[in-house]
């Protein structure tokens, strides 16, 4: 599986940005997918995840901005991010994991994901 993310860029403060992640294969209901953010400095951060069901699960800090969505059709995981602030300044990365059949287990650690993209850079201006 490969995974390529795009949509990052420098926003101001308050702005949005929707980033993409392209997938090799399809977004079936077999992946458990997710975004991760890692600031320099600070270990990486699981934003949000969404099942093979659609089931969907962020991280508090991101609640209520950040909407994780996918389009089976076009293999394609998305991030709506909204009102973001300098605190989300951060490399963003795709993940997908096909051991669970689609779910997308809690206990599940945030570098063991099976595959990863390179990144894309986002950056929140004040």
């Amino acid at each position: 599986v490969q995974l390529v993310e795009s949509g990052g860029g420098s926003v101001q403060s308050g702005g949005s940005l929707r980033l993409s992640c392209a997938v090799s294969t399809s977004t079936s209901s077999s992946y458990c997918m997710g975004w991760f953010r890692q600031a320099p400095g600070k270990e990486r951060e699981r934003v949000a995840v969404i099942s093979g069901d659609g089931g969907t699960t962020y991280a508090d800090s991101v609640k209520g901005r950040f909407t994780i969505s996918k389009d089976n059709a076009k293999y394609t995981l998305y991030l709506q991010m909204n009102n973001l602030n300098v605190e989300d300044t951060a490399m963003y990365y795709c993940a997908a994991d096909v051991r669970f059949d689609g779910f997308c287990p809690a206990t599940l650690s945030n570098m063991a994901y099976e595959f990863w993209g390179q990144g894309t850079q986002v950056t929140v201006a004040s």
